[in-house]
């Protein structure tokens, strides 16, 4: 892919980067972290934490091709004694790719969720898809890499050209809106048309991105100008879904650098992602709305 940037990305804390940053603004990806920050955007500690998939890249999470278990007969345990699952709790997705950033890792990771049923995958296989596939890189972007790393456009058209087919799921902006913030001459649309070249018209939800900061590249006001540009571009993406977690998230979810969350916060998102996505594109193949909620 050609290069468009004159800048590297922005790291967010916890992360080493390179591109040209003072040194002084290069940390450690795993030593050195603050003990503030569970996950840094670095992911987790060490390559065995997630049993069977190596810590890859710049601290990223490959799952792939992971079936859904077998289960139980019986209802869910999140439904009412002697009822049954609606058809709009189920997805229509049969294979998902799912594509995020440090925010990402802290929903797979064992060290933040040790109990694998809260993780990403069991809550997309617990509204129905089959198939699961995810990549989560601490501090990816959609242009701009980190040293060892694929920016999500990279990994898209990876997946793609390997022979994925299925709904896409985006869990990125968060870098994007602060690399733009800081200079990037790469627009928040253009990488949002970048995502959704690579997805060839297959069934997209963005997860839209959220912060409690006040300023600087990573601020609140920097994501809401992402989240908008995402709800215009539905109008040229018939098969473009938005997640509104941003209006979702409460106080205390998040770490003390008002970016990560919380081994609850990250539960609490791996669970909210899967019924969006039922929602998004549901069983019974009713069309949703551009935003959901």
């Amino acid at each position: 892919m050609r290069s468009r940037t004159g800048r590297g990305p922005v790291p967010l804390p916890g992360e080493a980067c390179t591109g040209g940053l003072d040194g002084r603004r290069r940390l450690a990806l795993i030593a050195g972290v603050s003990a503030l920050v569970l996950l840094s955007v670095a992911g987790v500690a060490a390559a065995g934490a997630f049993t069977g998939r190596g810590l890859t890249g710049t601290g990223a999470y490959r799952v792939r091709s992971l079936a859904a278990p077998s289960r139980p007969a019986g209802p869910s345990a999140r439904h009412r004694p002697g009822s049954s699952r609606a058809e709009t709790d189920r997805t229509s997705c049969a294979s998902v790719g799912h594509i995020g950033d440090s925010l990402s890792v802290g929903m797979v990771s064992a060290e933040a969720l040790p109990d694998p049923a809260q993780r990403l995958a069991a809550q997309y296989h617990d509204v129905g898809v089959r198939l699961v596939r995810i990549d989560a890189s601490g501090g990816r972007s959609i242009v701009e890499q980190l040293p060892g790393q694929l920016n999500g456009y990279r990994v898209a058209i990876g997946w793609y050209q390997a022979g994925f087919r299925g709904c896409w799921v985006f869990a990125l902006g968060t870098n994007d809106a602060a690399n733009v913030a800081v200079g990037s001459p790469v627009s928040l649309a253009a990488r949002i048309r970048e995502m959704m070249d690579a997805a060839h018209g297959e069934p997209v939800m963005w997860v839209n991105a959220e912060t409690d900061v006040g300023s600087g590249p990573w601020s609140e006001n920097n994501m809401r100008l992402w989240n908008n540009d995402l709800v215009a571009a539905c109008a040229a993406y018939p098969n473009m879904r938005v997640f509104n977690w941003a209006a979702m998230v409460r106080p205390g979810w998040h770490l003390q650098d008002g970016i990560h969350y919380t081994s609850a916060g990250y539960a609490i998102r791996a669970q909210a992602i899967a019924r969006a996505l039922a929602m998004a594109f549901p069983a019974n193949g009713q069309r949703s709305a551009c935003v959901v909620r």
